[in-house]
């Protein structure tokens, strides 16, 4: 049985000169573990090789870019207020990344590298939302080493033990608190269990799977959320990121009924190539079991002693 959680009494290690800081360590490490099982599921649908990691890049930087800037303007008083300091907006490595900026800016990012390449962007999004929640469940940890963006004051087997110095809200030294990092990191990783296991038993596809990542990880948003005793902006009573998992949940909704919709009407939309692709696809020369070379301009035929003989031409 518990008495308590203790907090990590550092957060950042030195080798020499170079700071290892934890926070950034978590968040490396959830995004490693998120493009190998991303690769994996991405090239099991068909999805050509080395295309995760390349793709990945692109959705790395827009969305810590993202995640940075949706931090800064919900949470603005830290950068903007009476005490503010601008500086602060480059210490990324001090915690404020948001997790909607980063879903939004990085899924931007990936439509971009996909298109690039003639990539649909539905089955490449579908692979990626269990590693999502991977990733945020690793990334949490980050916020426990920092001893940040815990809950409100619990004597639970379970509560969090935070140093004076990082306690918020005017508690004395040696209250606890609900380790809300646990909360969002274990429902991170039971919902990408329930998410696989949906994906499997209901076949979802052509961007199925991420909009029922949106659902399953908004649900739990909301009551985490409503834990946390931290600085946010405060709407109608209730914290800004409530409001917006509120209405992400509620746009996930809908967006399934469309996808869902598109789907039906045309399968295609969870093909790996876009049409152009396609096309240009089917116009290359390919050699099949039996020797045969075609395409929608020639087929061929290679005889035993390799020479080529043209069968018809359209």
């Amino acid at each position: 049985m518990f008495a308590s959680i203790p907090s990590p009494p550092e957060s950042v290690w030195y080798l020499g000169p170079l700071p290892i800081r934890a926070y950034a360590f978590a968040i490396i490490t959830g995004i490693i573990v998120a493009v190998y099982i991303l690769d994996r599921r991405y090239t099991k649908k068909g999805g050509p090789k080395d295309t995760s990691v390349d793709v990945a890049v692109w959705a790395v930087i827009f969305g810590i870019v993202g995640a940075r800037i949706y931090h800064i303007f919900t949470t603005p008083a830290p950068y903007f207020g009476e005490n503010g300091d601008l500086s602060k907006i480059f210490r990324v490595w001090e915690g404020g990344l948001g997790i909607w900026g980063a879903v939004a800016a990085g899924g931007l990012g990936i439509y971009i590298a996909l298109h690039r390449r003639g990539l649909r962007f539905a089955p490449f999004a579908d692979s990626i939302a269990p590693g999502i929640l991977i990733a945020q469940a690793i990334g949490r940890l980050g916020n426990w080493f920092n001893q940040e963006l815990y809950g409100r004051p619990t004597d639970l087997p379970w509560a969090l033990e935070i140093s004076p110095e990082h306690i918020v809200g005017g508690y004395p030294p040696g209250t606890t608190f609900h380790p809300t990092f646990l909360y969002e990191s274990l429902w991170c990783l039971a919902m990408a269990v329930l998410l696989i296991y949906l994906e499997k038993r209901f076949l979802l596809r052509g961007g199925q799977a991420i909009v029922c990542y949106m659902l399953l990880y908004t649900l739990g948003r909301v009551w985490i959320e409503n834990l946390r005793i931290d600085e946010a902006e405060i709407v109608a009573g209730l914290r800004l990121n409530v409001w917006t998992s509120i209405l992400v949940f509620i746009g996930a909704v809908i967006a399934f009924v469309i996808v869902t919709r598109n789907l039906r009407k045309n399968p295609a939309v969870d093909d790996i190539y876009l049409p152009k692709k396609e096309i240009d696809q089917n116009q290359s020369l390919r050699i099949d079991k039996a020797g045969t070379v075609s395409s929608a301009e020639t087929q061929t035929n290679l005889s035993e002693d390799g020479e080529e003989s043209q069968l018809s031409s359209k």
